[in-house]
């Protein structure tokens, strides 16, 4: 613990070292308190230093409050959630598909993963020229490399034709007003980057909550699945996604937790189904999501700000199969809870909250979460396995049946069995859906697919044309495959081109 500690110190007081810029011959003196990107890759201290700054960009995705947040851009694009937030304006474009390039989750997205690069960049630069252990060397390069097809894989899915940017920047560079490449190019330099970072001695698993090699390999899964569907279509692909979830499952470093409850206890974080997260430590950097998931202002937190930014549709969670666990009282979510000034009182939400982002004793006490924010955990393994496996194999098999019944077992659903390829796969989409639910993963998906869930029918219906139930007179079109390149973006860099339909 102190040893995660610490490191959530780290990010949270760093300088941000890519922003550093040289200051050449003023006053013809020289100050050595002054570091450039010149002087400061001078020891290993330095390379962890860079290293640690490449997982702040992180965190300000999950902020919420009276805003919203950064995160439910990707909630709302589904039809799936529901908001009493009413001055988020940004929730609201996205939510009722009138989408504009003014909103500031994009903005968000693509500022803070862009600077994510920036710093994996110039790690991956610097780092090479230090005289310091060569494994360490390796790991610091295989987890800048790590972050840098992350956050490469997230705007290329949410923007399409982006920058491809692999050198640091500063005035006089010929990237300052870089041009777009294909997301092809994109996805080339991704899995280029993550098999590198396969080729070092990252342990499976890092208690840490700093990269490991079970975070490379489920990205890497992630990647190949996505370049399977659509828009790259490389069916070939499945094979290697199924491959890649494979070696993580055999590692044996990971199962799946024994109850949800485990997954918004903070005292799990880092351990059993968790691969990769998003690091917070109540008093030094606390998790920062739970004002957006309290209901507006009914009085059951500790937290002072308690906004309604997001909770689930009442038609999502009828969706899910008759006497699915997840969906009974406080598992995945929640109607009713105690009241602050009273704990033996309660009160209805009027809807269903997320639980599984809960966190029980910040709420009822300290107002200072200790969660971390999931990024990847063994369930989505399974279920990225399953898929995968079924398309490389023609269908379902014994492996591919067994992954996907490990998560219906914890549901307490019946296993599933002699199900056609078409049957299979429009189960374990759906089983995606409802598993991974309010945790960034559905809008990918029905993006990869073309695909959009109707949880009125509990089908799987054509993007193009798919109504949300609470917008019946208005439906997806393709502009909504991808999200408007940032206004400020598209005014300071002359060369990008903005997606269609905005």
């Amino acid at each position: 613990m102190k040893i995660y500690r610490n490191f959530i110190r780290a990010i949270a007081v760093l300088t941000t070292i890519s922003s550093i810029t040289a200051c050449s011959n003023f006053l013809d003196e020289e100050d050595e308190s002054n570091f450039t990107t010149d002087t400061y890759f001078t020891t290993a201290a330095h390379a962890e230093s860079a290293v640690n700054g490449i997982y702040e960009p992180l965190v300000p995705i999950t902020n919420s409050g009276f805003g919203g947040g950064t995160w439910m851009m990707l909630e709302f694009a589904t039809g799936l959630a529901n908001t009493s937030l009413g001055q988020a304006t940004n929730i609201y474009l996205v939510k009722d598909l009138i989408n504009n390039s003014d909103n500031g989750y994009g903005n968000s997205f693509w500022t803070e993963y862009y600077t994510g690069i920036s710093r994996a960049n110039l790690a991956i630069e610097k780092i090479p020229e230090i005289n310091m252990d060569e494994t360490d060397r390796q790991n610091y390069l295989a987890t800048a490399k790590f972050f840098r097809a992350y956050y490469y894989f997230g705007l290329v899915r949410m923007f399409g034709n982006i920058p491809i940017i692999t050198n640091s920047v500063d005035l006089g560079s010929e990237q300052l007003y870089p041009e777009q490449s294909s997301p092809e190019a994109v996805y080339d330099l991704i899995v280029s980057d993550l098999t590198d970072a396969e080729n070092s001695d990252l342990p499976w698993r890092d208690g840490s909550g700093r990269v490991s090699m079970g975070a490379v390999k489920t990205l890497l899964a992630d990647v190949y699945l996505t370049m399977a569907g659509y828009p790259l279509q490389k069916t070939e692909n499945y094979a290697l996604a199924a491959a890649k979830a494979k070696q993580v499952m055999d590692s044996d470093e990971f199962a799946l937790f024994d109850t949800y409850d485990e997954l918004h206890d903070p005292a799990t974080k880092n351990t059993g189904e968790y691969i990769f997260m998003t690091q917070f430590a109540a008093g030094i950097q606390s998790g920062n999501w739970q004002p957006g998931i309290l209901p507006y202002n009914l009085g059951i937190s500790a937290y002072s700000a308690q906004t309604g930014g997001i909770f689930s549709t009442n038609a999502f969670v009828d969706s899910y199969e008759l006497g699915d666990k997840r969906t009974e009282e406080k598992q995945f979510y929640f109607t009713s809870y105690s009241l602050e000034a009273d704990r033996n009182s309660s009160v209805n939400l009027g809807a269903p909250y997320i639980f599984k982002h809960f966190d029980i004793e910040a709420n009822e006490g300290s107002a200072q979460s200790d969660l971390n924010w999931c990024i990847y955990r063994y369930a989505d393994v399974l279920l990225m396995y399953a898929e995968a496996l079924n398309e490389a194999e023609s269908g379902p098999t014994t492996e591919a049946y067994n992954a996907i019944n490990e998560i219906r077992d914890r549901a307490e659903l019946d296993e599933l069995e002699g199900l056609s390829q078409d049957a299979f796969r429009d189960a374990v989409r759906i089983e995606r859906i409802h598993e991974l639910s309010f945790e960034n993963k559905t809008w990918f998906d029905m993006a990869r697919w073309r695909k959009a869930y109707n949880p009125e029918t509990n089908a799987l219906e054509d993007f193009v044309g798919h109504n949300f139930s609470y917008l019946p007179n208005k439906s997806l079109t393709e502009r909504e495959l991808l999200f408007p390149i940032p206004t400020s973006e598209m005014q300071n860099n002359p060369n990008l081109v903005q997606n269609t339909g905005y």
